[in-house]
C-alpha cells in the first residue's frame, strides 16, 4: 500500500524557527551558504503511533535553507526497519544517524544512479539497534535520496517522499549553484539533524 502524506500537507517551520536551531552550532554561513536540516519526530503526535517516531513512514521534516531559499519537505530520518545486532560486521544493527551537523555531504550519484547528496566527505556515528543500542563510526553510505512509495527505503538513509523529491534536488542544485558556482558540486553541503523524537 503506498505511504500517504499527512493529512496536514508540508512541514511547517518559518525562516526563524530555523535559525533558532542553528544558532547552537555557530556555522559559518559565509562558508555554508547552503544547508539541508533533518528533524526527527516531526510529526510523532500526529502520524503512526501517538507520541511516537515511527520508522517506515515520511513522518520527519526535511528542510532546505540558503539565503533565499527555505523550503520544507516530508521526509524520514529513519532505517525502515528494525534489526538488532551485536557487532560491526554482518551481524551489525540496523543504523539510526546520531542527532547533530554533518559535514560530509556533497552532490553525487546515489548508488550511481541519479543526482543525490551522498557522504562522501567524511565519516559519520550512527546508533545502531541492538540490546543495547551501540554507536558505530564509519563510512556507511547515509545519503539523502528519493525514498519509495510502498516504504520509505531507508537502511540508514535520509529520505524525501517520491512526490517532493523532484522539487527537493532542482531547489537544492538551483541553490548551490547559485552560491557556490563552479564548485556546487565538489564541496559540502552540511546536513544537520534535529532529533526531536
Amino acid at each position: 500500500m503506498p505511504l500517504t502524506l499527512p493529512a496536514t500537507g508540508k512541514p511547517r517551520l518559518s525562516t526563524k524557527e530555523i535559525e533558532d536551531f542553528l544558532e547552537p552550532y555557530g556555522i559559518d554561513r559565509d562558508k555554508f551558504p547552503l544547508l539541508v536540516m533533518g528533524f526527527r519526530g516531526y510529526y510523532k503526535d500526529t502520524m503512526g503511533a501517538p507520541g511516537v517516531n515511527d520508522r517506515g513512514i515520511y513522518d520527519d521534516a526535511i528542510v532546505i535553507h540558503s539565503p533565499s531559499a527555505t523550503a520544507t519537505f516530508n521526509g524520514n530520518t529513519d532505517p525502515s526497519a528494525y534489526k538488532k545486532g551485536t557487532g560491526f560486521g554482518a551481524a551489525k544493527g540496523m543504523a539510526s544517524l546520531k542527532a547533530g551537523p554533518w559535514f560530509v555531504h556533497k552532490f553525487d550519484l546515489h548508488h550511481g544512479k541519479y543526482l543525490a547528496l551522498c557522504q562522501r566527505l567524511g565519516a559519520v556515528t550512527v546508533i545502531r539497534d541492538g540490546d543495547p543500542p551501540y554507536t558505530d563510526t564509519g563510512y556507511f553510505g547515509i545519503n539523502i535520496h528519493r525514498g519509495g512509495y510502498n516504504g520509505t527505503s531507508s537502511l540508514g538513509c535520509q529520505t524525501i517522499h517520491p512526490e517532493q523529491w523532484d522539487s527537493f534536488i532542482h531547489l537544492s542544485v538551483d541553490q548551490a549553484k547559485r552560491y557556490l558556482g563552479t564548485k556546487w558540486n565538489k564541496v559540502c553541503i552540511p546536513y544537520v539533524l534535529i532529533d526531536e523524537s
